[in-house]
């Protein structure tokens, strides 16, 4: 290995654990306020499978406020697929590699084998490149399929950072609160035909952004 290798993999690594130790630090200093997170420890208590899905702009704050809690993540093939799921690892979830353009009939699979009988699986439904706050199908689908049920979340952060990118990312700023707002959990009929799933994710996206919006009022 030659010494500008070496140069790069050090300054990658010293980069990943800066901003691994930056975001647990900023995380911390935030105020949460919960909405109906009752709901998700009672699924909890109960060791109920769920899936909960979020905004790709919001994300920050749910993969933070679910880690440590054996989560199957679904994060993109890209290179900021890359870096996410290098970070998520640090918070204990377990990876799997797709989306809607590369791999995703595979990596549905493997989510909806791991609600199914192991885990609970974190979903971007709108990701990884939009449209912003459109609900794809892969969200329901799992559910239907898995038998598990749906929880949509919404995250509102009262003084922040908004990125000029697609999905116009959120970064709290230190000490801001934070409204996670949760819904009630939604089943998907496994018996659904293709117009009736249509509808649900329809709702389904109808409701998250409700959700969101709530979440938003501050």
């Amino acid at each position: 290995m030659n010494r500008k290798k070496i140069k790069q993999d050090t300054l990658r690594f010293i980069g990943h654990f800066c901003l691994v130790w930056g975001l647990n630090v900023l995380c911390k200093t935030l105020k949460i306020i919960y909405s109906n997170r009752e709901v998700l420890d009672e699924l909890i208590k109960q060791k109920k499978n769920y899936i909960v899905a979020f905004w790709h702009g919001t994300m920050l704050l749910p993969w933070y406020l679910h880690k440590n809690q054996n989560l199957v993540a679904l994060i993109s093939k890209s290179k900021d697929g890359d870096l996410l799921a290098k970070l998520l690892k640090k918070w204990n979830y377990t990876i799997v590699r797709g989306s809607s353009t590369e791999g995703g009939n595979i990596a549905l699979g493997i989510m909806i084998d791991y609600a199914k009988n192991f885990r609970s699986v974190a979903i971007t439904p709108d990701g990884p490149k939009g449209p912003a706050r459109k609900l794809k199908a892969g969200a329901v689908i799992a559910a239907k399929k898995s038998g598990v049920p749906l929880v949509l979340l919404g995250i509102g952060i009262q003084k922040k950072k908004v990125l000029k990118s697609w999905d116009k990312f959120e970064i709290p700023m230190m000490f801001s609160r934070v409204h996670a707002v949760y819904s009630n959990p939604v089943f998907i009929e496994a018996d659904l035909n293709y117009d009736e799933t249509s509808k649900m994710i329809s709702r389904c996206e109808m409701k998250l952004n409700e959700l969101q919006d709530n979440a938003d009022g501050f």
